[in-house]
């Protein structure tokens, strides 16, 4: 992660807003939260409630990731909305470009996480002491040195797909963090939250919101 915080000056990409929740497309760069100290201030969250006071927070997304993000209107839909991710009933598809080619087409990936405490915020595989953590990978295809894949994952574990395509082997293009050498030398990180399915908070009603990766 590079030492100055320069967010992406972005307007706000707005999917869905109804009732009881916002859905918009988040840039590369830019914080879910605010971070420690008033250079971190400028976040996703804060701008959202910038244009829809009463926002709430349901989750996040890692600071380079890119993608569909929820966010509820009101204290119940947060509540009902959290309880879904907590719970592993929403469904997230993700967009990556790996280095090297992975094969074969498709695979699981199942290695318990745990924060590397001595050099946080980086995750690794613990067998030990890890938590549960499984990514379902299916290749879309090979561009040169790279692979294009669909990542899907089972659990919700901070860094699972950069870790998880580290352990692959194939870490993630532009990844500050698990990549190095020239899988590092990219623009951005390539992972991008395409798709998130839920359940509305009023009603129950499955959606299913989009964004195309910029990449």
């Amino acid at each position: 992660m590079s030492e100055t915080y320069d967010p992406p000056m972005t307007p706000l990409d707005v999917l869905h807003e109804d009732a009881q929740l916002i859905v918009v497309n988040k840039p590369s760069g830019l914080l879910s939260v605010p971070g420690k100290g008033p250079h971190l201030a400028d976040c996703l969250l804060g701008r959202v409630q910038a244009a829809f006071p009463q926002a709430l927070l349901v989750h996040r997304l890692d600071r380079d990731t890119s993608g569909v993000m929820v966010f509820a209107q009101t204290p119940h839909a947060q509540r009902h909305l959290g309880l879904q991710f907590e719970k592993r009933q929403t469904r997230k598809t993700y967009v990556a470009r790996l280095w090297g080619r992975l094969e074969p087409k498709t695979g699981t990936v199942d290695l318990p996480l745990i924060v590397d405490w001595p050099n946080r915020p980086l995750q690794m595989v613990c067998h030990d002491t890890g938590k549960p953590a499984v990514t379902e990978w299916r290749v879309v295809k090979h561009e040169g040195g790279t692979t294009r894949v669909r990542l899907f994952p089972k659990t919700g574990r901070s860094h699972q797909l950069r870790v998880h395509m580290q352990a692959l082997g194939h870490p993630i293009l532009g990844d500050p963090f698990y990549a190095t050498g020239e899988a590092r030398d990219f623009p951005r990180l390539m992972l991008h939250s395409e798709e998130l399915r839920l359940k509305h908070p009023e009603g129950g009603v499955s959606m299913k919101f989009r964004a195309k990766p910029a990449f």
